[in-house]
């Protein structure tokens, strides 16, 4: 598989499954995991560019151009688009609630038509920082 269709695949996989109602630090990070995750699945690239932190970084090396460039490019070749979180946690730093963390074993699915073409597990850690009561994702990690 071509680095770049794995970076594409790996990037959709940063959304997990999460929510929860509590108006708190923890839930409001779980809401934002799902959020991501709607975002990626409706393929609203606006949405989920607008979820990065400015400092925004992919596997220590890429940014949010690298990021917007790989949306296009997966969101041009499926037409849907699927994530299966197959275990997640999300939790907030009690040391600076500033800082969030959310790990997850996740399934990913891109398909054009009923049956996916193509289904990749990934394993994801994405740093969350939160800006007033939003939080934005700050580093993305997969293997």
């Amino acid at each position: 598989m071509s680095r770049r269709r794995w970076l594409l695949q790996a990037f959709l996989a940063s959304a997990l499954v999460a929510g929860c109602g509590r108006d708190d630090p923890q839930a409001s990070l779980e809401k934002a995991v799902q959020q991501l995750q709607d975002s990626l699945e409706a393929r609203d690239a606006p949405a989920v560019l607008a979820m990065l932190d400015e400092r925004f970084r992919a596997q220590g090396e890429l940014d949010a151009e690298w990021a917007q460039r790989t949306l296009r490019l997966v969101f041009l070749r499926y037409a849907q688009i699927r994530i299966v979180a197959v275990g997640r946690r999300s939790l907030v730093d009690p040391q600076a609630p500033h800082l969030g963390r959310t790990e997850a074993q996740v399934l990913v699915a891109g398909a054009q038509g009923l049956v996916p073409e193509r289904v990749t597990p990934y394993a994801v850690e994405l740093e969350w920082r939160r800006q007033g009561s939003d939080w934005r994702l700050y580093d993305l990690r997969w293997q």
